[in-house]
């Protein structure tokens, strides 16, 4: 119980943290051409693609939840893997559109929208890799029958939904938004 209210004490920090990232991202966006850039630099639909592999690496994990509270060890164990193969998709899914990004000149350094880019998704980026890292420590300690209790998991799924539901308002602040503005 007490680690649950250390998690939710934590998220509501990192919840403040990237707030003010999206407040500087929307303020900036005020004086640069964001929605121009992002029209022209971002792939809506693949990345909407990766947006929906990590949506459903939540419920892969409340499948995973659900299948250890029920001593269901196997299947536990397999919900738990795809989630993590799910997260790993996505950032290498974020890998793959930085690559592209740097090789048409769009950087942390190269403009405003660069720079706001570039830091509210790396920052996310940087939450999943911390998730995914927590979730194949569990997944190891569960596939040894060392994670009998349900809080370990529960816990760490918090996080993880957190992280999901971050990454759907910067998906669709960043990707989305710019397509409606421009109609």
């Amino acid at each position: 119980m007490k680690s649950r209210l250390m998690m939710k004490l934590f998220i509501g920090s990192e919840a403040f943290f990237f707030l003010s990232l999206i407040v500087a991202y929307l303020y900036f966006w005020r004086s640069a051409h964001f929605t121009q850039e992002a029209l022209h630099y971002l792939n809506v639909k693949l990345s909407g693609v990766y947006t929906a592999l990590l949506l459903l690496s939540s419920g892969s994990l409340v499948l995973a939840e659900n299948r250890q509270r029920k001593r269901a060890w196997r299947s536990a164990h397999f919900w738990l893997a795809i989630t993590i193969v799910l997260g790993c998709i996505f950032i290498a899914g974020q890998a793959h559109e930085y690559l592209t990004l740097i090789s048409e000149d769009l950087t942390l350094g190269s403009s405003e929208f660069g720079s706001g880019f570039f830091t509210l998704t790396g920052f996310h980026g940087l939450h999943v890799v911390a998730g995914l890292v927590l979730l194949a420590i569990l997944l190891g300690l569960l596939l040894k029958g060392h994670l009998k209790k349900e809080d370990a998991l529960r816990t760490a799924g918090m996080y993880w939904h957190f992280v999901d539901a971050v990454w759907l308002c910067v998906f669709t602040l960043i990707y989305v938004l710019p397509h409606y503005l421009s109609l």
